[in-house]
């Protein structure tokens, strides 16, 4: 999957690129002091100072829909259900929460080394699918050495999801104006992202604490010892690296091999971590731009491509071109196609020609993009992929600006960023958020195995200069770069798969500094 843009939560940090899927992401908040316990966790049976039962694997030979129109070849798939505490903080009387996993094994597996757990980024995207989708297509050595494991984390797709934004409330919200500039605009935007909060706060009430990232990350513990593996082997893409930093704070000693790609710096405010996202993407669309300059034959909105861009925004405020079932294909929605395609430099040409298409009076490709980047089906149906996306990053977010600062802050950004500071500074669904907040530990990994941190220098969602300080903030982390565009960057290149297989497999650490040319 790659990476998803709610517009009420900001952009979203999602899965690797160059894939099939879409996920979303988000400026990261500051946390509170690290207080894990040093060496937390214990056996492969226990997790929390609780018994864990062994995970009681049965034959999903359908778990591949979904995601592939045909079963895999020469992978079989089974599936778990994990009941996890909803209160890690009290696990025994606050009831539990069902946690779904799959395993691809392939049937040429030999010389095994353990499993690997997967997470690819939202917070929202659905890990068992991403799990069945990677059981496929990771490099083959890992493929034969590794169980792979994918789980949809605790508000999830198939793990007691969170649902309680109305369809037609989702499509007002990606279809309105993502940068307005009147008062009149500003305050419906506001009654939007208002009536969506309440309705989650309404369903869940004080649940909603109860989605945040800390909490997961013990339910990932958990997940370990349920397979009976005495340390974990995890791929973090994205939002997912977050994940897999909070694991190694709390449980340190249980981590064996950790692969953050894409990398969160948890140590960012909201505030400063969407502005940043901000300029990851500008600074995309650029490259974008440039790419349509030197090849005319393949970008039909060239030379100028940014220009026609905006315009087609523009144009859509006023005078939305008309698709199939009189969809219109408001600013909002020519807004959120821009966005799903930076994701991926596979997809600079389908964004070309969708906004040629567009300005030609035909929105489908337009509407493939940026249906992709929502999760929404061709019956206008949307996954729960950003009622989740909105219960994490909001239970995680502790220094949200208000809506007055967000006013203020988006004609400030708009001027720095024209394309996306405007809509990355209205974070107005989290700064009206009902629910209590419960914000991650931010310090390091004290006592871990070492960790590799990947950046992409082109990353629009998770901007590079993240990596660094993830792998710095953890203190046992080892930096690994590409200098590449798109988001995320394992498996792309021969020079990060041989680096990573390497680790995850023998353990051997890449050297400090490593880079890896495009």
């Amino acid at each position: 999957m790659t990476t998803a843009l709610l517009l009420v939560v900001a952009l979203a940090a999602g899965c690797t690129s160059g894939s099939q899927f879409t996920t979303p992401t988000s400026g990261r908040p500051l946390g509170k002091p690290s207080t894990a316990p040093s060496g937390a966790g214990g056996a492969a049976n226990k997790s929390g100072g609780l018994d864990i039962p062994a995970a009681d694997w049965q034959p999903c030979p359908d778990a591949y829909k979904g995601v592939f129109p045909t079963p895999p070849q020469n992978v079989q798939f089974t599936c778990a259900t994990v009941k996890v505490p909803k209160d890690w903080n009290n696990p025994k009387d606050s009831g539990t929460y069902d946690i779904a996993m799959v395993r691809g094994r392939s049937s040429s597996q030999r010389d095994r080394v353990g499993s690997l757990f997967i997470n690819p980024g939202g917070p929202g995207g659905s890990g068992f699918d991403y799990g069945v989708y990677r059981s496929v297509y990771l490099p083959a050595e890992i493929v034969r050495r590794f169980d792979i494991i994918g789980f949809d984390p605790r508000g999830v797709g198939r793990s007691s999801p969170v649902k309680c934004f109305a369809d037609a409330d989702l499509d007002q919200n990606f279809g309105i104006d993502p940068d307005p500039t009147s008062d009149e605009g500003f305050q419906t935007f506001v009654t939007v992202t208002r009536r969506m909060a309440q309705s989650c706060g309404d369903k869940y009430g004080d649940q909603l604490p109860l989605f945040s990232t800390e909490q997961t990350a013990r339910d990932l513990d958990a997940l370990r010892a349920s397979v009976g593996e005495p340390q974990l082997t995890y791929l973090g893409y994205s939002y997912g690296t977050l994940l897999g930093a909070v694991y190694a704070q709390l449980f340190p000693k249980n981590v064996r091999a950790l692969v953050l790609d894409g990398a969160v710096d948890p140590t960012q405010s909201m505030q400063v971590s969407a502005e940043k996202q901000a300029a990851g993407f500008e600074l995309a669309f650029t490259n974008f731009s440039k790419w349509c300059q030197s090849n005319a034959s393949s970008c039909p909105i060239g030379p100028d491509a940014r220009a026609v861009v905006m315009k087609a925004i523009a144009d859509a405020r006023t005078n939305p071109v008309t698709g199939a079932g009189g969809r219109k294909a408001t600013s909002g929605w020519v807004f959120t196609a821009v966005v799903s395609s930076l994701y991926s430099e596979s997809s600079w040409r389908l964004l070309a020609q969708a906004m040629e298409d567009l300005r030609n009076g035909k929105p489908t490709k337009m509407f493939q993009l940026a249906d992709a980047y929502a999760e929404r089906d061709q019956n206008g149906h949307y996954s729960n992929m950003f009622d989740a996306n909105s219960a994490v990053n909001c239970a995680d977010s502790d220094d949200t600006p208000t809506i007055e600062q967000d006013r203020t802050l988006q004609g400030q950004w708009r001027q720095k960023y024209p394309l996306f500071g405007g809509p990355l500074a209205l974070n107005l669904i989290c700064a009206q958020w009902p629910g209590k907040r419960d914000p991650y530990p931010t310090g390091p990994a004290t006592g871990s195995a070492p960790i590799v941190v990947i950046g992409t220098v082109g990353d629009p969602a998770t901007p590079y200069e993240q990596a660094p300080a993830l792998a710095k903030m953890l203190g046992v982390g080892t930096l690994v770069t590409w200098k590449g565009e798109g988001h995320t960057a394992y498996p792309q290149t021969g020079c990060i798969i041989d680096a990573v297989n390497r680790y995850f497999i023998d353990l051997k650490v890449p050297a400090a500094g490593t880079t890896c040319e495009k």
